[in-house]
């Protein structure tokens, strides 16, 4: 048993992708099980999830409960996973057919408390892309914002995830966040010059944009959290975190 006491400072990321089903809860889930690995303790959050199934203990999400499978010491579901609505659409319209309003502050309260633990190693996902929205007035980037943490940018490469990538760069960097690393992660295993497209990707993303890539993350047909996380650089992620 690793003595935390002593050990490495916490490091929590917010984790975005380019897109719905770029592959979030798939890399984060990656990246939990490779800081277990290490011995690092771990938690994660999902402050709202769309697409929940009905279970006898509630709503529940299959990526939220994903990333409760990865947090070492273990969390409840709802430490995890607040808001959880049941149709998969947006979480806007979501909230508004369950006459619930959700707000950056209903969100911040559970995450700043899921934070407050000092996991060695925690990672928050958002939902869908950097600009989904929460209300009329508010998106979950403004949670990332308030939360104040270094993001880790998931790139679903596919036809599109060169123009994604920087549009949702641009976007963080606007917001003022600093983006700690990215990952390229193929969701389309047919997509013609994989590795032209790959090679712009690094191109704009680490060559100009000074981002460090997290790894490469190939076509899985069975993906586990153990394989992709033998994929991703945590030593990347880590020293970036120190600097």
């Amino acid at each position: 048993m690793t003595d935390h006491t002593s050990g490495p400072s916490p490091s929590a990321f917010f984790v975005t992708g380019t897109d719905t089903d770029a592959g979030k809860t798939l890399i984060a889930s990656g990246l939990l099980s490779a800081a277990r690995t290490r011995g690092l303790t771990t938690a994660a959050g999902k402050p709202v999830a769309s697409g929940s199934q009905r279970t006898s203990q509630g709503l529940r999400n299959a990526d939220a409960l994903a990333l409760q499978a990865q947090c070492e010491p273990a969390l409840s579901y709802e430490a995890v996973n607040p808001v959880a609505f049941e149709p998969a659409i947006a979480p806007h319209i979501a909230a508004s057919e369950a006459r619930n309003r959700l707000s950056v502050a209903s969100l911040l309260t559970p995450m700043q408390t899921l934070l407050a633990a000092s996991a060695d190693f925690t990672l928050i996902e958002g939902a869908g892309g950097w600009r989904v929205p929460l209300s009329d007035d508010a998106c979950l980037s403004d949670l990332a914002v308030a939360l104040d943490l270094p993001v880790i940018l998931v790139v679903g490469v596919r036809l599109g995830a060169i123009n994604h990538a920087r549009l949702t760069l641009e976007a963080i960097e606007r917001d003022g966040l600093r983006v700690a690393g990215w990952v390229a992660n193929v969701v389309d295993a047919d997509l013609s010059r994989l590795a032209a497209n790959l090679a712009t990707l690094e191109e704009w993303l680490s060559r100009r944009g000074g981002i460090p890539c997290l790894g490469l993350v190939p076509y899985l047909v069975a993906p586990t959290p153990e394989r992709v996380g033998a994929c991703l650089d945590l030593n990347v992620l880590l020293e970036s975190h120190e600097r």
